[in-house]
């Protein structure tokens, strides 16, 4: 039987709770340093706090450390992963292979999609390597997927399955680092793809101008995650932890019951990984919680309309069109209810963003703070802050119980009671009772507000009739629950690193060698026992890089998304290649169309 977990962010110990409540099975959070969100950071307390209640569910915690190192941090690294295995944590998540060569704790590894994970031949290798989960690429369909878990079964696979997409191959993205001087190998990264760009063709023609063409929509596979299930996916991952506690909660509720779903209709093949059943005092609604508009992105291949070029701001929820305009308000058309302070916005006839808050809702007659100056009757307007979920969100809106049934039963000594094989016995005299005791031993046994447990049934035997007294059996339950909270068991990691040599494959894929990250001596001598021999080192340690670098590889292209890929039924393009992005300022980059890998790659473009 495979087990379904539910992977959330957090941001924070209080977002980490908020997942495991909400119905996450494991929760990713960085630490104080080294996780490739540098602006996100918690300390060992904090996430030993959040390991402590998540194992209580049999949840798990895994800690970022998926950043390239520097050869004056390797200790401090180690010192760290050593301090987080101290505190329970069940992995790490790591993208330098330097890593490998240091005397890490028996703790599991996991190849961050910062390695690049596209191929079964790299996915075979991470695992010769000792790794015993593999982050694969947000880019494969689900045929690709699927043919990664038949060629290496035994390795876990996580798949992103909800929120931002990066617009490269992760791992492998240099913009922001050679635009700014912010490396997102090291977790600074300045979202280079978020920005406007200008499409220029060879002669200087201008075929887009001052538009995010490199922008992507967010990902959203709640509908077609049984596809992602029967395709081989162990874990399911949650994008977000640069998101606030109402993102987590929304999101990992709805998915929590899209799986619940997929283990009820098939519970001989699959169960969730952790324990516990969730209530809400809300329905989750993935409309309604950030977004730039949704994708599948590539799951059933090659789609069109998977980046949002006109703004790489929150969209939201569609809520109907502006049908009259008078001096201070505007009514709608359509279904929507509306509250104070909702967040509207609309994309103007310039193709821009614009955004207003509501200050009085009567019915679909609105009355904005401002009224927005280029609001026209027929736009299509959106929400973006829904004012009345957000206060949902805002208050306690989960209860996350684990089912429990209760073994009552008379023993030498007195009594005992058990759940499953843990159990607690008391000294008790075996007193035949003149009045029936069931109930009342029921409704003593099943007071466990304020744990983690909810009884279901409280089993007895037949020819049970003894009197307890209540005292006796407070303390039996009480004593029972402090020894399930102490018993749940927690997984031996390993850390074994294997002998493996890198196939051609892989090294395929990279045609310079700093794509590899090469950043300290210990990733040098990794890549040495594989029988690379690097020529260069990272890319962020390099003082002065050709200006024609390779900056980015992307499965988003443009050709296509401008309907000029005849392969993929487009016509015959208009404009003549190369072709140029070129931000405001008149940096320009080139834009190399690989057709036989199907990918984009972008290249820092040299002055003239």
């Amino acid at each position: 039987m495979r087990k379904l977990e539910l992977l959330a962010p957090a941001k924070n110990l209080a977002c980490g709770i908020a997942a495991i409540d909400h119905g996450a099975d494991a929760v990713y959070i960085g630490a104080s340093r080294f996780g490739a969100r540098a602006a996100v950071g918690n300390s060992v307390d904090d996430i030993r706090q959040l390991c402590d209640y998540a194992h209580l569910f049999g949840a798990k915690v895994y800690v970022t450390v998926n950043t390239i190192i520097y050869d004056g941090e390797l200790d401090d690294t180690l010192s760290l992963i050593r301090e987080l295995h101290g505190v329970g944590v069940d992995a790490i998540l790591v993208q330098d292979m330097g890593l490998l060569k240091l005397q890490l704790p028996p703790i599991a590894l996991h190849a961050s999609t910062q390695t690049d994970n596209r191929t079964a031949d790299k996915v075979k290798w991470l695992a010769e390597l000792g790794f015993q989960r593999v982050v694969l690429a947000r880019e494969l369909s689900v045929e690709e997927i699927r043919s990664i878990h038949e060629a290496v079964p035994d390795v876990e696979l996580e798949v992103f399955v909800h929120g931002a997409l990066c617009v490269s191959y992760s791992g492998i993205c240099y913009a922001s680092q050679y635009c700014f001087g912010r490396s997102a190998n090291r977790g600074a990264c300045a979202q280079f793809c978020r920005m406007k760009f200008d499409l220029v063709d060879a002669e200087g023609r201008e075929i887009e101008h001052q538009r995010h063409l490199l922008s992507l929509k967010d990902l959203n596979q709640a509908d077609v995650l049984d596809q992602l299930v029967e395709a081989g996916a162990t874990s399911f991952k949650i994008e977000g932890r640069l998101k606030d506690v109402t993102y987590v909660k929304n999101v990992v509720a709805a998915y929590n019951l899209r799986l619940n779903k997929i283990v009820a209709n098939q519970p001989d093949r699959y169960c969730r990984a952790s324990k516990g059943t969730c209530s809400y005092t809300f329905t989750p609604n993935l409309k309604k919680t950030f977004n730039r508009g949704f994708t599948h992105y590539f799951l059933n291949g090659r789609q069109p309309d998977i980046f949002s070029p006109d703004t790489p701001k929150a969209m939201g929820e569609y809520v109907g069109y502006v049908k009259e305009i008078r001096n201070n308000s505007f009514n709608v058309a359509g279904t929507a209810a509306f509250a104070n302070g909702d967040g509207l916005c609309f994309i103007t006839g310039d193709r821009e963003l614009e955004g207003f808050r509501v200050n009085r809702a009567e019915g679909n007659r609105l009355y904005p703070q401002k009224m927005p100056r280029n609001l026209r009757p027929g736009m299509a307007l959106y929400r973006n802050n829904d004012q009345e979920f957000e206060k949902l969100l805002s208050r306690p809106s989960a209860e996350r119980k684990i089912p429990i049934i209760m073994r009552l039963a008379a023993d030498e000594q007195g009594f005992n009671l058990s759940v499953g094989e843990v159990s607690v016995g008391i000294a008790c005299e075996h007193q035949a009772s003149e009045k029936p005791q069931r109930d009342n031993i029921v409704r003593q046994l099943s007071k466990l507000g304020g744990t983690p447990y909810l009884c279901e049934q409280v089993e007895m035997g037949d020819d049970f009739n003894y009197f307890i007294p209540s005292s006796f059996l407070a303390d039996l339950r009480r004593r029972l629950v402090e020894k399930l909270m102490t018993s749940t068991p927690q997984a031996d990691g390993q850390s074994k690193v294997l002998s493996a040599h890198i196939p051609a494959s892989v090294s395929a894929l990279y045609p310079y060698d700093y794509l590899y990250n090469i950043s300290n001596a210990k990733a040098r001598d990794f890549y040495i026992s594989q029988g690379l021999q690097p020529s260069e080192q990272a890319f962020e340690l390099q003082s002065s890089r050709q200006k024609a670098s390779l900056l980015m590889q992307c499965r988003h292209c443009l050709r296509y998304a401008l309907g000029g890929c005849v392969k993929h039924g487009g016509t015959k393009a208009h404009w003549r290649e190369p072709l140029f992005l070129r931000l405001s300022d008149g940096r320009r980059f080139r834009l190399e169309f690989d057709c036989r890998h199907c990918q984009m790659n972008v290249y820092g473009e040299s002055e003239k």
